[in-house]
């Protein structure tokens, strides 16, 4: 069976540039692969880390591991301003792959997307001075809620009784 061989440590800043291009390309995969071969060796690289969590994102949509391991990543990140964001893209973007998805989309969507926002809002609170990337990101939840203003919370569900004879 063949096996990973790991990077060595001076490639990482060209690996990182490596992964962003394959994700631009639209190939999330190697973009994970790539970041995982990072992480191997620089288990504490947060930009390999965020670059993971966005690979996973762009998964979403095809793959039912990605959204649960870009939770589970998110943990990793080293600030609550970045755990928070970062939970609000994966909500976010959890939500609006649901939302293209076919029968039953939008059951669930107007509550993830809530989600996304009180993450963001959340992180707006904990923001580096001048870095807007939360309100960026509450701004486009809005206009997608305006948008599509079929979307509206779920409606409490009451299971009916049992009847057993």
């Amino acid at each position: 069976m063949f096996a990973p061989k790991p990077i060595s440590l001076d490639s990482v800043p060209g690996a990182l540039a490596k992964a962003e291009r394959y994700r631009l390309l639209n190939e999330p995969h190697e973009a994970e692969s790539i970041c995982l071969d990072i992480l191997g060796v620089d288990p504490g690289n947060q930009q390999a880390l965020v670059s993971l969590i966005l690979a996973l994102t762009d998964q979403i949509p095809d793959s039912s591991r990605a959204y649960p391991e870009a939770l589970a990543r998110v943990k990793q990140l080293s600030t609550d301003y970045e755990r928070a964001y970062y939970e609000g893209i994966v909500w976010e973007r959890r939500a609006k792959a649901r939302f293209t998805g076919g029968h039953g989309a939008h059951e669930y969507v107007y509550d993830w997307l809530a989600k996304a926002l009180e993450l963001y809002s959340e992180a707006e609170q904990l923001r580096p001075h001048g870095n807007d990337d939360a309100l960026l990101r509450w701004n486009a939840c809005c206009r997608f809620l305006q948008e599509h203003r079929e979307l509206t919370p779920r409606q409490n569900e009451v299971a009916e009784p049992l009847l057993l004879e």
